[in-house]
């Protein structure tokens, strides 16, 4: 399980359902603040409604 609030933009990228989109998160993640829940990936631009099934992979600590 990799955590959304410490994983590089490389390790998000092996995830199948976030491929393409480690940056993306990273970039959120700084500048929003960290990730209080694995369902706010939704707002990660190109994300909403591609993210789901990514719960099994990913979690917030």
């Amino acid at each position: 399980m990799l955590d959304l609030n410490k994983a590089t933009a490389e390790q998000l990228d092996s995830i199948d359902l976030l491929k393409g989109h480690g940056f993306e998160i990273v970039r959120y993640r700084a500048e929003r603040g960290r990730f209080d829940e694995v369902r706010q990936l939704e707002e990660v631009p190109g994300l909403a409604g591609k993210w789901e099934g990514a719960e099994s992979k990913v979690t917030v600590d």
